[in-house]
């Protein structure tokens, strides 16, 4: 003898069962869609391709020392409001002592100084000191700036004073190129 609880218990869970094979079948169909979105940020992005800048002095005696350091870019700038910069600052002066020095050169005068050039935006106009306690100016991008996909080169052209104060000998500065972009 089946009880009445257990005839109801059956019903159920057969409508239940039903349901959920009918809501499973409809959820298949011949096609869907999704809606695929994303934000775009502002970005930028640098590589330096002068691992090693030498400075040298051709031509006349006491003629400041010169060399270059490329690099290559991707920027990407908000259109509304945006901004972007590359800037550069010696983060580690001249050493050993004894030869030029940013911080704190060896004759009033003494710089390394520098030019810029963009494949996109700004160069700075210089020459400009560099520094050893501020960035300076390299190279500036506007509202709603975007570089070629492939980025684009830039490069500093450096000018060192030729003191005839400093002691011979090998010296070396790290100087560190930073992007940014809002």
């Amino acid at each position: 003898m089946t009880s009445l609880f257990n005839i109801k218990k059956v019903a159920i869970v057969a409508i239940v069962s039903a349901l959920m094979a009918i809501s499973a079948n409809a959820q298949w169909a011949g096609s869907g869609t999704t809606t695929v979105s994303v934000t775009v940020a502002a970005e930028a992005a640098i590589q330096v391709t002068t691992a090693s800048t030498t400075l040298t002095n051709v031509g006349t005696i006491f003629n400041n020392y010169t060399g270059t350091t490329n690099f290559n870019y991707k920027v990407r700038t908000t259109k509304v409001g945006g901004a972007g910069s590359v800037t550069l600052e010696v983060t580690t002066d001249f050493s050993p002592a004894g030869g030029p020095s940013v911080g704190t050169p060896p004759t009033a005068g003494d710089a390394l100084s520098y030019t810029c050039t963009a494949g996109y935006g700004t160069a700075c106009s210089g020459p400009l000191n560099s520094s050893t306690s501020a960035a300076t100016n390299v190279i500036t991008f506007a509202t709603n700036a975007h570089s070629a996909a492939a980025g684009n080169a830039g490069s500093v052209a450096w000018t060192l004073t030729d003191d005839p104060t400093y002691q011979t000998g090998a010296y070396s500065a790290t100087v560190t190129l930073t992007i940014s972009a809002t």
